[in-house]
C-alpha cells in the first residue's frame, strides 16, 4: 500500500497513472483488493494531499470510484454530478486538481444503465433536473430522433457519446486543461463502467 506524497505524484506520468487505474480495476474484478489501513492513510493525508488523477463521474450509487479502481484515501479527486456533465464548477474543480494540485490524468467516467442519460432520452422535465438533462441532449440527438429509436441499445450509445461530448467540452472550455494536455503534463480520457460486471472499459 502506498499513500501518495509529492515525490510519488511527481514521479508519475499520465500513461503510468492510466495503467494504474486499469490494473486497479482488474484487481477489483478479481476480488483482490489491496490491503489498506485506512486510518493510517487518514493520518498521512492530513498533512497534505497529492492525488494522481481527477475523475468526473456520475452520482450513481453503484459506481464508487475509489472501489472500482481499488484506490485508497488521497489517490484521486472525485467529482460527481448526474450524467457526468460539464459545467463551470466541474471545470474549476478539474483545473484545480491538475494545475494546482498536480494530478496527471483526467477521466470522464460514464456507466451503463445511467438514469440521467435515460431520462434525457425520454425527455424528462422536473425542477432543476431539466437544466441538468439539457446538457446531455446533444448526445441524445446523435442517436435518438423518434420514439422508435428509444431502445436500450441506443440509450447505451448515448451514454458513450455523452462521455465523448464531456471530454470535448473540457478541452474547449478550459484553456488550462487543453494546454496542459498539449504539453504532455496530463492526459484526458473517457471510460465506461458496466454496472452488471464491474468492468471499466477505456474509450
Amino acid at each position: 500500500m502506498i499513500t501518495q506524497t509529492k515525490e510519488t505524484q511527481s514521479a508519475l506520468t499520465p500513461d503510468l497513472v492510466l495503467d494504474m487505474l486499469k490494473k486497479g480495476n482488474e484487481r477489483y474484478l478479481n476480488n483482490e483488493a489491496t490491503s489498506r489501513t485506512l486510518l493510517d492513510q487518514v493520518e498521512i493525508t492530513s498533512k497534505g494531499q497529492f492525488p494522481f488523477a481527477s475523475i468526473l463521474g456520475c452520482i450513481d450509487s453503484r459506481v464508487p470510484m475509489e472501489l472500482v479502481f481499488d484506490l485508497g484515501i488521497g489517490d484521486i479527486f472525485s467529482t460527481r454530478v448526474a450524467g457526468n456533465i460539464i459545467n463551470e464548477d466541474v471545470l474549476g474543480s478539474m483545473e484545480y486538481a491538475c494545475k494546482v494540485a498536480g494530478s496527471k490524468l483526467v477521466v470522464v467516467l460514464g456507466h451503463t444503465k445511467c438514469g440521467a442519460v435515460t431520462s434525457a432520452c425520454k425527455g424528462v422535465e422536473l425542477g432543476n433536473i431539466t437544466a441538468l438533462l439539457s446538457k446531455i441532449k446533444p448526445a441524445v440527438g446523435q442517436h435518438i430522433s423518434s420514439d422508435a429509436d428509444l431502445t436500450n441499445e441506443n440509450i447505451e450509445k448515448v451514454v458513450v457519446s455523452n462521455i465523448h461530448n464531456s471530454i470535448k467540452e473540457l478541452k474547449e472550455k478550459s484553456p488550462i486543461l487543453r494546454e496542459m494536455e498539449e504539453n504532455g503534463e496530463i492526459k484526458i480520457v473517457g471510460a465506461n463502467y458496466d454496472v452488471s460486471t464491474g468492468r471499466v472499459t477505456f474509450l
